[in-house]
């Protein structure tokens, strides 16, 4: 049993009955906007063409949000409101749509995100969504056991870099990654998809709300040996810590455990290389490959 919990969610998922009817609710939502899109359209007398063309997509994309298959971003129902003087009538879709493009047990921590103050993870195995590459999250979810279908695999991967906003929002929370070695090393997609990840990471750690380490694999002291943990402080002071694991997850609230997990996660960056060696690690991983 897993559980998924968000302070003022209007559900908490705590076994796969629940989290199958969350799947089916989420799957419900993005249906009835794609009807309520379609409605709109002919409503307005435009073919899939050429509201595609006003709103900058394809047909068979624009067939593919009226029929539920695929989700749209943020700006594009706001773009298809206006293209369309619906005066409101898909932007008040927004947020339901925006939480179903994640999979169930991630739409409590995506939400947490948004209201970051200070966000601090750890990761030992696959690099964090908010660092990946577009080809890295898409290597990554192909090699999910049972296999993804196409639309899902682009669907979580648009939803994935869409999380990156995190990096251009303002004022600019805090953000701190400590890194496993192992999982710079592990070269998902090929070498080509592994050196542009890592060019990404030193992009980002440029960043001035951004710290990156990395945790050698040679320390003889971990404090992280339990595993990943990613520690959110809102803007209201409401701290979080977020675990995943094998597509369940949990969101603790309890001020000890929270405080523990972020005093955890001081010791851990204690333990990592400084920034600036890190940055000169990853560079020296980059030239050798």
């Amino acid at each position: 049993m897993t559980e998924v919990a968000r302070e003022g969610a209007d559900a908490v998922v705590t076994d796969d009955a629940e989290r199958a009817t969350a799947d089916t609710s989420g799957q419900a939502v993005v249906v009835a906007f794609g009807q309520t899109l379609k409605t709109l359209r002919v409503r307005a007398g435009l073919e899939r063409e050429e509201f595609g063309r006003r709103i900058g997509y394809s047909a068979s994309t624009v067939a593919s949000y009226e029929q539920g298959r695929r989700i749209p971003s943020p700006r594009t129902i706001e773009r298809a409101d206006e293209v369309l003087g619906a005066g409101g009538l898909l932007t008040v879709w927004k947020e339901q749509v925006e939480r179903a493009q994640y999979p169930v047990f991630f739409q409590g921590m995506a939400t947490l995100e948004k209201e970051a103050l200070e966000l601090l993870a750890y990761d030992t195995h696959v690099l964090n969504g908010l660092l990946q590459t577009e080809e890295y999250t898409r290597a990554v979810l192909d090699m999910r056991r049972p296999v993804l279908d196409r639309e899902t695999v682009e669907q979580r991967v648009a939803a994935r870099l869409a999380r990156q906003d995190i990096f251009n929002r303002w004022p600019a929370p805090l953000v701190s990654f400590v890194l496993e070695e192992a999982a710079l090393r592990h070269p998902w997609g090929g070498k080509a998809v592994h050196r542009g990840q890592l060019e990404h990471l030193l992009l980002v750690g440029e960043k001035q709300n951004v710290e990156l380490q990395v945790m050698p694999t040679d320390r003889e002291c971990n404090a992280g040996v339990d595993g990943a943990f990613t520690v959110i402080t809102r803007k209201d002071g409401m701290r979080f810590v977020y675990t995943e694991v094998q597509g369940t997850s949990a969101l603790q609230t309890e001020p000890e455990q929270t405080t523990l997990a972020a005093a955890r996660y001081g010791i851990i960056r204690s333990q990592a290389l400084p920034s600036r060696e890190s940055f000169d690690f990853v560079e020296r991983l980059l030239r050798s490959l």
